[in-house]
């Protein structure tokens, strides 16, 4: 009875630290062999959200769940990036969506309700959130300018980056510059809009 109390205590240990979601594989190193997780499943003691994937129940519900919950399914490897890093960090306006994850590897994985993406990060592009982790102010706005995205939307991110001081115009176009120069010129016609619309605000004046 010690061991299982023990071992429940674990896994709500986990899973606190992860918004009550846990993995297949992490319960399965704790001691949860794969017969006692059906177990748990059919009492209702955990709640599957997908393969491999659980949760505690009765869990309360906040707006940042979806991105520790694809932090849990990339097993940890995963960084939320691109319009949703933007949209954590308050940069540009984008719909929510698909969340945008980068793993450090390619996967032929195909799962609805993420977009994946493969690129090696560096501890320094790298943020820390509650359960999960997710790119920098400088390299989600880089990740943009080299993604898709329309022209006006990455110069809204630019422009309420550089405004909040969470970037700066010389990082931006220092880093810009070896990110490619497609990236490099999407970046530079964004900062020129920032320049115009300054310029504009001081005749105004």
């Amino acid at each position: 009875m010690g061991d299982r109390i023990d071992l429940r205590r674990q896994l709500q240990g986990l899973a606190f630290r992860q918004a009550g979601y846990f993995s297949a594989r992490q319960a399965f190193a704790l001691g949860y062999t794969y017969q006692a997780q059906k177990y748990h499943v059919d009492k209702g003691n955990w709640l599957r959200i997908d393969r491999a994937l659980f949760r505690l129940p009765d869990w309360p519900s906040e707006e940042t769940d979806i991105y520790v919950r694809w932090s849990v399914w990339a097993e940890g490897s995963g960084t939320i990036s691109h319009q949703s890093a933007a949209n954590i960090l308050g940069l540009g306006d984008f719909d929510a969506g698909d969340v945008h994850l980068t793993l450090p590897r390619p996967t032929k994985s195909k799962v609805s309700g993420v977009v994946l993406h493969h690129a090696p990060l560096l501890p320094s592009e790298i943020a820390h959130r509650p359960g999960f982790a997710l790119t920098t102010p400088l390299r989600s706005v880089l990740d943009l300018a080299a993604s898709s995205v329309a022209q006006e939307r990455l110069s809204a991110v630019v422009l309420d980056g550089v405004d909040s001081a969470m970037l700066t115009k010389r990082r931006l176009r220092l880093a810009a510059s070896s990110f490619g120069d497609s990236a490099a010129l999407r970046i530079e016609r964004a900062l020129t809009e920032l320049d115009k619309i300054a310029s504009d605000e001081s005749l105004s004046k």
